[in-house]
């Protein structure tokens, strides 16, 4: 058992202070509506339960990085976003300061659009990114 306590203390002292359960759970969510899923979709393709995604969503519960690797794939979102998301990485270009807010995050916090523009805005800046720098 004191094996075990010392995991769980080694993973929190590995996260970066930017951690916040409710930024990952929003952006999990977001993530959900854009892929037009429900919880009970995501839950099923990434092999999780729906109340545990459901506490995840709402930022009750801290997800391993199996489960968030699982959540990326059924998400079609890079491991590594949400790995920073949940305080696991982070950016290098600030040595060490909190990561850069994501712009999808940003997009999506902003109560001021409604969930039509937000997800436009999104796959707009999505198409940007795909098409590179020319």
């Amino acid at each position: 058992m004191a094996n075990r306590k010392s995991n769980i203390e080694d993973r929190t002292d590995n996260r970066t202070e930017a951690f916040d359960r409710s930024a990952l759970g929003h952006f999990i969510r977001s993530q959900r509506k854009l892929a037009k899923l429900s919880q009970r979709e995501l839950a099923r393709l990434a092999d999780l339960s729906d109340p545990y995604v459901s506490q995840i969503e709402r930022g009750k519960h801290d997800p391993s990085i199996r489960v968030l690797k699982s959540l990326s794939k059924a998400l079609n979102v890079r491991a590594d976003t949400l790995l920073a998301y949940a305080g696991w990485l982070q950016d290098e270009d600030t040595d060490g300061a909190s990561p850069r807010p994501n712009v999808e995050v940003s997009i999506m916090s902003d109560h001021r659009l409604t969930t039509d523009q937000q997800n436009a805005l999104v796959s707009t800046y999505r198409a940007f990114l795909a098409g590179g720098s020319e």
